[in-house]
């Protein structure tokens, strides 16, 4: 690997951004191939694919081979609220390969009794996001089914494009909410782009239950997000 691609892989790892190495094994050039500039590239299907498995391989292109080494940043879950059901997705979602950060400010539910080994942090969103922003490797939960806790999150992370937001509440309860975030100027597209009800639909009653369903539909979410909107993204920031 030359200096450049070293260097390019580098940044594109400092700013969280997905990317593929691709060597050529017959002459030992590679280049790098970064998330938002996947459509544009002649192997985009298959770079595509890569990005969305996370699994790196060899690949016959055009009568090369071609190894297809896949660089991503390690996905983070993001909770609001220290509920039961945070209790169970935290474990949960640590032996998916997640990291997990819980926020709540409410000191009586944010105890490191009850979230052991968990990065807790009882504060408000808006602190917490302020140093340590969301990002598009972010999935944002918020089931404190407290406007005042739980919106502040979701606006972070749709203003993030986080690949996953989801918010717990009945539709009334959501109806409400599209409400509050329409009145902030957001988009309805954007809005709907909110799971809610938040999990998939497994009939999930108990809170370990919708722990499962939620982190579910995180792993779907992951594994089929939409790159084509990093690209969009990425025009807009430049």
């Amino acid at each position: 690997m030359d200096v450049a691609t070293l260097a390019a892989l580098n940044a594109a790892k400092r700013d969280r951004r997905g990317a593929v190495l691709v060597s050529d094994l017959a002459s030992g050039t590679s280049r790098l191939v970064t998330e938002d500039a996947v459509s544009a590239d002649a192997l985009g299907d298959e770079i595509r694919a890569r990005l969305l498995s996370g699994k790196s391989g060899t690949a016959d292109v055009d009568g090369k081979s071609l190894f297809l080494n896949v660089h991503l940043p390690p996905p983070r879950i993001v909770v609001i609220g220290a509920v039961h059901i945070s209790q169970a997705l935290a474990p949960m979602a640590a032996l998916a390969g997640f990291s997990v950060t819980i926020i709540d400010p409410r000191t009586a539910f944010a105890t490191p009794e009850r979230f052991a080994g968990i990065d807790l942090r009882a504060d408000w969103p808006d602190d917490v996001f302020s140093t340590d922003p969301l990002d598009r490797y972010s999935a944002l939960v918020a089931v404190t089914h407290d406007p005042k806790i739980d919106d502040p999150g979701l606006i972070a992370g749709l203003q993030a494009g986080c690949f996953y937001v989801g918010a717990l509440g009945s539709r009334k309860t959501h109806a409400k909410r599209v409400e509050r975030l329409l009145s902030l100027g957001f988009d309805q597209p954007v809005i709907d782009s909110i799971r809610a009800p938040i999990g998939l639909n497994i009939g999930a009653a108990t809170p370990a239950e919708i722990a499962v369903a939620i982190l579910a539909e995180i792993i779907q979410s992951l594994r089929h997000r939409s790159l084509s909107a990093v690209a969009a993204s990425a025009e807009a920031a430049s």
